[in-house]
């Protein structure tokens, strides 16, 4: 069992996460993990640049802990099976980064005043990337990292054709597709998943209103009760074939302990897809 963390609170998180870190690479920097948190925490809050604070209900910074925590399990688990190519100290760096800014592209300018940062979940992905670029020109890293970060970002896209992502080596690819498994199974297994799903249609449908009518990309759901009774056919039809094909099975490092433990990241989905049915059943 993992231990539990809240991931409401970013401060604990973080905790989590440099603690893993250091286990994995006791050579590494202890204040890597803290700035990257930071570089979040003061773009969501509003504080950097010409940026607002983050407005999206759904896609909010607990959001992020929650496929940031997903993901670094992850990773540890893999890193403890000694699978190969091995996940080097800068490449977890790079990933913890994209992670944390793979939703950003939901951040408005202060001159946008209409709405919420939902409106753009149909191009939010591409948004995210060159948020990405331009935080970390700032910061000075080297354009080929930057180009990392980027392609790990595109792995989100609900509807990305990952053979066409320019990664630039095997492990980067690796890692972007440990970051999709992440971002997927940190929210899907979260206790109020269920009970976020009508705030995550009306972010679809503002999006939808402001592309005039397209759904996110996705399938267009006639109300929140139609996407509450289509996810149990999302997670078996879309997200497990994702994680199993395209995503080469790295949610199985996620069990404890490796490779025959339970998996409590998908056990949770599977409560909750339960819990979902049931209420379905009863109307």
């Amino acid at each position: 069992m993992f231990p539990r963390v809240d991931t409401r609170d970013s401060a604990l998180v973080e905790r989590e996460v440099c603690a893993t870190y250091l286990q994995l690479y006791p050579g590494g920097d202890p204040a890597f993990v803290a700035t990257t948190f930071d570089w979040l925490r003061t773009a969501f809050a509003g504080r950097y640049k010409d940026y607002q604070a983050i407005d999206a209900v759904y896609h909010d910074l607990e959001h992020t802990m929650q496929g940031t925590l997903c993901m670094v399990r992850l990773l540890e688990g893999r890193h403890r099976a000694d699978a190969k190519p091995a996940v080097t100290q800068r490449m977890f760096e790079l990933s913890l980064i994209a992670m944390l800014f793979h939703d950003t592209g939901y951040l408005k300018k202060r001159n946008d005043t209409s709405g919420t940062g939902a409106k753009y979940t149909l191009t939010h992905v591409t948004r995210s990337i060159m948020f990405a670029e331009e935080l970390l020109s700032e910061q000075d890293l080297p354009i080929d990292e930057i180009r990392a970060v980027q392609n790990m970002i595109r792995c989100t896209g609900v509807h990305v054709d990952l053979t066409r992502i320019p990664f630039q080596s095997e492990v980067e690819r690796v890692v972007g597709f440990a970051l999709g498994s992440g971002d997927l199974l940190g929210q899907m297994s979260a206790e109020d998943y269920v009970d976020k799903l009508p705030i995550l249609y009306a972010e679809f449908e503002e999006s939808a209103r402001f592309y005039e009518g397209k759904m996110a990309g996705t399938i267009a759901f006639e109300s929140a009760q139609d996407l509450i009774r289509r996810t149990p056919a999302f997670w078996t039809g879309y997200v497990m074939p994702k994680l199993q094909e395209d995503f080469w099975g790295l949610y199985q490092f996620l069990k404890r302990p490796y490779p025959h433990g339970p998996n409590e990241y998908v056990d949770r989905v599977e409560a909750n897809i339960a819990r979902l049915r049931q209420q379905l059943a009863g109307g």
